[in-house]
């Protein structure tokens, strides 16, 4: 591999641009004052945003895909234990009353151009395995309590509403 094909840093546009050609809908928003991208995998919504920035204008080291869902009900208890002793890659962690999923991306010291695609299949992977995971979760959690913690509907409307939702938390941090 030679320089010229190792890539140091990103854009949103390349981001964006990479998105697109592996089929998904991809929207450029802002949240306050920052660029992001939002798209869905799997009827869930999520964002992609810049982290550290490169010494080139509008580049950036390292970026996070982010996915969050509102709960339903009681948030379980150690739902994120759960997801982050069992999975690698994505963390899950609780902010309020919602389960937030992660994954920061590194560019930082120079990638090959198929790892930005092979992060983006893992995360959909994983976006998967997060919904097989709280289907599951609401099944022993309803079985055992007959409480739900987030059904399809939910989970679809938050899928729609995430851009507003960030919005909102922007506003009251």
């Amino acid at each position: 591999m030679t320089d010229s094909q190792t890539i140091q840093s990103v854009s949103l546009k390349q981001l964006q641009e990479l998105l697109q050609q592996m089929g998904y809908r991809v929207t450029e928003s802002e949240q306050a004052g920052n660029r992001q991208l939002l798209s869905a995998s799997q009827g869930i919504g999520f964002a992609l945003r810049l982290g550290n920035p490169a010494n080139e204008v509008d580049q950036a080291l390292d970026y996070t895909l982010s996915c969050a869902l509102r709960v339903q009900g009681e948030m379980p208890a150690g739902i994120e234990s759960a997801w982050n002793i069992g999975k690698r890659f994505a963390r899950l962690a609780v902010q309020g009353e919602f389960l937030v999923l992660e994954m920061d991306v590194i560019v930082a010291g120079g990638v090959a151009p198929t790892y930005l695609q092979a992060t983006a299949e893992l995360w959909d992977r994983l976006l998967q395995e997060f919904l097989l995971f709280l289907r599951q979760h609401a099944a022993t959690n309803h079985a055992a309590s007959g409480e739900q913690v987030l059904s399809q509907q939910d989970a679809e409307q938050a899928a729609a509403k995430q851009a507003e939702v960030e919005a909102t938390e922007a506003v009251q941090a």
